[in-house]
């Protein structure tokens, strides 16, 4: 079975993803494990600490924020709100589950406040998407 590693922010940037980020390249990457985890739900996922997967794909002609202090701030407290620790390992549907039964798309705003993509309500929607559905929805 497929194992994939992610952060902890980067679980609630998938429930969020809509086909839109830095670069075509970063795009290209997300949507690939974002159609993975749709397409696959039992995919293990393994939680690590730092860069993962999805920053593998950050422009390198951008300044990188996959280091910041607040990156990592986000990591530990959603990790925390969802019960998880670094090294856990969990099919995808059953973070889906966990994140259906443990985040409003309020908390949001209060734990994803200094992101730069949370004033425009994608993960908001992908919460109450995944409260609703327990899956990731289709790519517009």
């Amino acid at each position: 079975m497929q194992s994939i590693s992610l952060r902890g922010h980067h679980l609630f940037c998938l429930l969020g993803y809509r086909g839109k980020g830095y670069s075509d390249s970063f795009c290209t990457n997300m949507t690939t494990v974002y159609e993975t985890l749709r397409q696959q739900p039992q995919t293990m996922i393994e939680i690590i600490e730092g860069p993962d997967v999805i920053c593998a794909a950050f422009p390198t002609d951008q300044p990188s924020h996959c280091q910041n202090p607040s990156v990592y701030r986000k990591d530990s407290e959603i990790l925390g709100v969802l019960g998880l620790t670094i090294g856990s390992r969990l099919r995808w549907e059953e973070l889906c589950s966990l994140v259906a039964e443990a985040i409003e798309p309020s908390d949001i705003h209060r734990l994803c406040y200094d992101c730069p993509w949370e004033l425009y309500g994608l993960c908001q929607e992908g919460v109450a998407n995944m409260r609703e559905a327990k899956a990731l929805r289709a790519l517009p």
